[in-house]
């Protein structure tokens, strides 16, 4: 399983970055370019996309593969 990518905000924009990286992924103009980049990249990886919002907290998760809550039926 890869890293979770989480979308945060920076000066110019919103950028990607992978849990326990140092430098962002990629930066993208909007929030919805980002979350598209890191959405790509959690699927390609397995692992789980984590939204922040303006102020850095958490506002959406959604999990890629390896889901620890599997849905039934």
């Amino acid at each position: 399983m890869g890293k979770n990518q989480h979308v945060v905000q920076r000066e110019e924009g919103w950028a990607v970055r992978g849990a326990g990286n140092k430098r962002d992924t990629s930066h993208h103009p909007t929030q919805a370019a980002a979350i598209d980049a890191a959405r790509d990249i959690a699927r390609n990886q397995q692992s789980e996309l984590v939204i922040h919002d303006r102020e850095g907290k958490f506002r959406d998760r959604n999990s890629y593969g390896n889901d620890p809550f599997p849905t039934k039926g």
